[in-house]
């Protein structure tokens, strides 16, 4: 796996690189070669300008680590293309799982950043949809593990079933609670005390 890294500074970047290496992620210098940026800064704003124009197009998938995510930082680089956020402390372990999911198009967002985020918008907007239909318990548990970031490989290992059934579940809840990703699937599971 390789991946270009774009920071708002030289020693995070290197500090960045170096955890994905340890990980055996190999680092692309030249730029626009891998389908996989990661964007390092102290918030989710400067993360992205710290992107070169060309990586917020919708034609490269983003992973931003950032200290502070506010809600509309956030929301403006969801908006922008970014498929995955992290904190610059995540474990070289957790950076990698999220580099891979990231790879394969999966959104990946920490609970702590979706509550804070749900938690700006409590008083509704644009945003805000009607009361999802209860979702059965397997839903609920899949869903669960999504929102901690689990791919579903593992989501099946750790609901004892196959990843079939999971992608079956994951179409069911996501067509009831009409939603067209994962990150929104658990935001509106959460809004609505789901899980």
């Amino acid at each position: 796996m390789k991946v270009q890294v774009e920071a708002a500074d030289s020693t995070l970047r290197a500090t960045v690189a170096t955890k994905l290496r340890l990980v055996g992620i190999k680092i692309v210098e030249r730029p626009f070669q891998v389908p996989v940026v990661v964007a390092a800064a102290e918030t989710v704003g400067r993360a992205l300008r710290s992107c070169p124009q060309p990586y917020l197009t919708g034609d490269y998938r983003l992973l931003v680590l950032a200290d502070d995510f506010d809600p509309a930082e956030v929301r403006s680089a969801l908006r922008a293309g970014v498929r995955a956020m992290l904190s610059t402390t995540s474990a070289p372990e957790k950076l990698a799982s999220a580099v891979w999911s990231t790879n394969q198009g999966e959104s990946r967002i920490p609970r702590e950043i979706l509550l804070k985020l749900l938690r700006d918008r409590a008083g509704g907007g644009p945003d805000s949809a009607p009361n999802p239909s209860p979702l059965t318990p397997r839903q609920t548990a899949v869903l669960a593990l999504m929102a901690e970031g689990y791919p579903n490989v593992a989501i099946a290992k750790n609901l004892s079933c196959s990843e079939h059934t999971v992608k079956n579940v994951i179409y069911e809840m996501m067509t009831r609670l009409q939603v067209n990703n994962r990150a929104h699937a658990v935001a509106r599971a959460i809004r609505a005390g789901h899980i």
